[in-house]
């Protein structure tokens, strides 16, 4: 009776277990969804930031327009991209770069960088940052501990049969890491 009951027994170990692990990857990938969902948001904080430090930085150097254009051309096409961390990349890139050249025209107008406005603007997009940083991370981490379970026996099993794929991990350089200091002259 035994010799019966013994192969039932481990079929239906084996399937609780496939199942635990699909419901398993099912959550992470929702973490995942989750913690992208925060990602985004951040960005699209720093989008609606961007106008704001372009038009305050005009003000004072309204030569400048093709760093303007690049900026405003970047934003939207960063605004206009939707999805995943591997599509988003390329376009928050570029963004960046843009970012960091109008913030290096800032450097050459003392009385901008001592504008309260463009202090305020400054401050907020530094806390922005440290905000897409820090879901970032936590974006990062839950990919990791996904691709993990992907990637490690026995679940890769049921990932592959379940076409559960590798997730992308987000990399993005912040525009600006702390706060610049700013200096009055006389």
């Amino acid at each position: 009776m035994t010799a019966v009951y013994l192969p039932i027994a481990i079929v239906a170990v084996i399937a609780i277990a496939s199942l635990l692990s699909y419901n398993r990857f099912v959550n992470q990938r929702q973490l995942i969804d989750n913690s992208w969902s925060n990602v985004d948001s951040e960005l699209q904080r720093r989008h609606d930031l961007i106008p704001n430090l372009v038009e305050t930085v005009k003000g004072y150097a309204a030569h400048e327009q093709r760093t303007f254009e690049t900026v405003t051309m970047a934003r939207a096409q960063a605004m206009s991209v939707r999805g995943s961390a591997a599509t988003q990349s390329p376009a928050e890139h570029n963004l960046v770069d843009g970012m960091r050249q109008l913030l290096a025209i800032s450097e050459a107008y003392p009385q901008l960088r001592a504008s309260y406005h463009f202090m305020q603007l400054q401050e907020e997009l530094v806390t922005t940052e440290n905000r897409i940083q820090a879901a970032r991370r936590f974006y990062n981490g839950n990919v990791r501990d996904y691709n993990r379970r992907v990637d490690s026996f026995p679940s890769m099993v049921i990932a592959r049969l379940a076409h559960f794929a590798r997730e992308q991990y987000f990399e993005v350089e912040p525009i600006v890491g702390e706060a610049p200091a700013v200096t009055f002259t006389h």
